[in-house]
């Protein structure tokens, strides 16, 4: 059995296939192109796609009657057409709970950065520009009583208000229902214009396709942040330069809508935006745990065993 692999991936998970007998190919570059990608899935039995990677039907129909699994390098599966790999008989699953941690960390370094403003301090120092001591030098937010809101409360949220609450912070949140926990719920528009932080963690869906538009961004409190590490289409990325040039204080935004963002984007031009490519669950040993769960669970439909991970 063949099973194609879309980008090289960290640790020795791979290996496992191997010695189980099957045919791995992985794509070595850093791109892969469309072209490429509908003809090397021709005749696979299992797929390991990551997140810039658009199955569809027509990746699907290519490869034709022998996929069985689509095992996604990922815990988002908005890549993944799930409707027709469900009329295909192909199961998808993907990678939950391994990098809660390690992308929660990260949601604390983009907030402290804006907050904080670390990365215009870093410019100001390397600029040449730091000449002398100054008591109103990149002022910023004392994170103790702060409020941060949280948008969806999975792991991943559940994990960053663990560490809100160390910082003396305040937590909110909203979700499509109300959870057991010792956190306030409100309404998301009531979130908006109570947190002095929101940090979004809900998954892109039609539903949360721009979530935060225009008129939710200026509906945020004045001086207030947003991190994002979910999805970057959750929020209008035009309304969100307009919304930082004087509403908001800044930005942390580890994905952005587009993805990668282009050289020369205004998002790029503002001191107070903070931005990284992509990195929330790049902590090696999460990278290495995720490979492995990907492969467990490639390996599981293919010796007929139920995935430890499925989505559909």
């Amino acid at each position: 059995m063949r099973v194609y692999v879309t980008r090289t991936l960290p640790g020795q998970a791979l290996e496992r296939l191997k010695a189980k007998g099957l045919e791995v190919e992985v794509h070595k570059g850093l791109f892969l192109p469309r072209e490429e990608l509908l003809r090397k899935v021709e005749g696979v039995h299992g797929l390991i796609p990551i997140v810039e990677d658009r199955i569809d039907a027509e990746v699907m129909d290519r490869a034709g009657k022998s996929l069985k699994v689509i095992a996604c390098y990922s815990v988002g599966v908005d890549h993944v057409d799930l409707e027709a790999a469900q009329l295909r008989g192909i199961r998808v699953t993907h990678t939950p709970g391994v990098l809660t941690e390690a992308t929660a960390d990260l949601t604390l370094a983009l907030l402290l950065a804006v907050a904080r403003r670390v990365v215009e301090g870093v410019d100001h120092a390397r600029g040449g520009h730091w000449r002398a001591w100054h008591p109103e030098l990149l002022l910023g937010l004392d994170l103790e009583g702060l409020t941060l809101g949280l948008v969806g409360m999975g792991r991943i949220a559940q994990a960053v208000a663990k560490r809100a609450l160390a910082f003396g912070m305040r937590v909110v949140y909203t979700s499509r229902t109300p959870k057991p926990l010792p956190y306030p719920f409100l309404p998301l528009e009531d979130l908006l214009a109570t947190a002095d932080i929101v940090s979004l963690h809900a998954p892109l869906t039609p539903e949360t396709h721009r979530l935060l538009n225009r008129e939710r961004l200026f509906a945020m409190k004045p001086g207030a942040i947003l991190v994002n590490t979910a999805r970057g289409a959750l929020v209008d990325t035009e309304a969100l330069v307009e919304a930082l040039k004087g509403h908001l204080l800044g930005a942390g935004l580890d994905v952005t809508d587009p993805e990668p963002l282009p050289p020369g984007h205004p998002l790029y031009a503002l001191p107070n935006a903070v931005i990284t490519p992509h990195i929330g669950s790049a902590g090696r040993r999460t990278r290495e745990r995720m490979a492995e769960v990907a492969v467990e669970n490639l390996l599981a439909v293919l010796e007929g065993r139920k995935p430890p991970n499925p989505v559909v």
